[in-house]
């Protein structure tokens, strides 16, 4: 009895339909075996730069192992991308596809699609790139028991610029943080772009948050204030804290913009509400925190006249540094946050492009 059933269960797992019987020509059999083709999805570039309000691919491709067929036939295929959150500990859905099927999630609505320019192509566009689609993307094929998966970082071109409220330094919890940023056109940072700033200069001794709640700061000249004068330079961390009780500085990144930024030519000297009242009459509206830095870092924009911005501080671009208009280095520079009623200045205006 027990050679019966094991010939039996052998003949279930290994038969083949007989070329002779054509009533068994159409069967599909499952062959139980362990060195068959295995799914294999790679992403052809692993980093990939983009800008806000651009469109961009993320590369994935899928193939079995020993050949260059996309999908077997045998099973369909399901593709889906998620967005990773910094420790990969969660994932955002973003774009699922199995067939004709297609379905996108969130902000990602009407933004993006499957590029199939060949069978074995699971390729996302995104269109109407923005800063927060910024950080790592992973491709997923699942076809039957196989699946396989890639990861793919998204980079935008920008800049990082520490911020703090008119209330002065270590006033925002997280939350605050993150609103403060939005309301200067621009996100929290994460710490890859903030490294990235360190790596080209950026040195400042009051700690941020970072998008993933940790609190750090960069130093490029090591100091007494900043950590000690016989440290080495880098980027200081002062570890996850409080979101809601804990009170830090915010570092902020913003990207390139669709629109004009400028110095308003204006007769006189202006208080807060006149300036804001000059850019409307001009068609414009006062210009963000966010936008001179843009507009400095990426446009290389200049100008040695201070002037109110929208959060109601006082700065100005310098990008060719010399005697009266920031000496020393090239940078955004920080007057303060005067009195709106009484102090007068020039203003920052930014009209957007339809």
């Amino acid at each position: 009895m027990r050679s019966l059933l094991f010939l039996v269960l052998i003949s279930a797992c290994w038969a083949e339909p007989h070329p002779g019987n054509s009533s068994l020509e159409h069967e599909r059999i499952v062959h139980i075996q362990g060195n068959g083709p295995r799914l294999l999805v790679v992403a052809e570039q692993a980093k990939i730069f983009s800008h806000r309000g651009g469109n961009v691919t993320l590369p994935c491709k899928f193939y079995h192992e020993h050949t260059s067929a996309g999908g077997s036939g045998t099973h369909r295929i399901r593709v889906k991308w998620t967005k990773l959150t910094y420790d990969y500990l969660k994932e955002v859905d973003v774009f699922v596809a199995m067939g004709h099927h297609r379905k996108s999630y969130g902000g990602y609505q009407g933004r993006v699609w499957l590029r199939e320019s060949s069978e074995n192509d699971a390729s996302l566009v995104m269109g109407d790139v923005r800063l927060e689609d910024y950080g790592r993307y992973k491709c997923e094929v699942i076809e039957g028991l196989e699946d396989d998966t890639a990861v793919v970082a998204l980079n935008l071109e920008g800049v990082v610029f520490p911020y703090s409220p008119r209330l002065g330094r270590y006033n925002l919890n997280f939350h605050e943080a993150q609103r403060a940023c939005a309301e200067q056109d621009a996100v929290v940072a994460s710490f890859d772009q903030l490294y990235d700033a360190w790596r080209s200069g950026l040195d400042w001794c009051n700690a941020g948050w970072l998008s993933d709640g940790s609190v750090q700061y960069p130093i490029t000249k090591p100091r007494e204030p900043c950590g000690g004068r016989n440290t080495v330079p880098g980027v200081r961390n002062y570890g996850f804290w409080d979101k809601d009780k804990s009170r830090y500085d915010v570092f902020c990144f913003t990207s390139n913009f669709n629109g004009r930024f400028y110095y308003l030519i204006h007769p006189t000297k202006l208080t807060y509400d006149e300036a804001v009242q000059a850019c409307l009459k001009d068609g414009s509206q006062i210009a963000k925190v966010g936008q001179i830095f843009a507009a400095w870092k990426l446009l290389g924009y200049d100008r040695c006249d201070a002037g109110w911005l929208a959060d109601g501080s006082v700065r100005y671009p310098i990008s060719r540094p010399r005697k009266r208009c920031s000496p020393s280095e090239a940078a955004v520079r920080f007057v303060g946050f005067p009195d709106k009623k009484h102090k007068l200045y020039g203003v920052y205006c930014f009209r957007a492009y339809n």
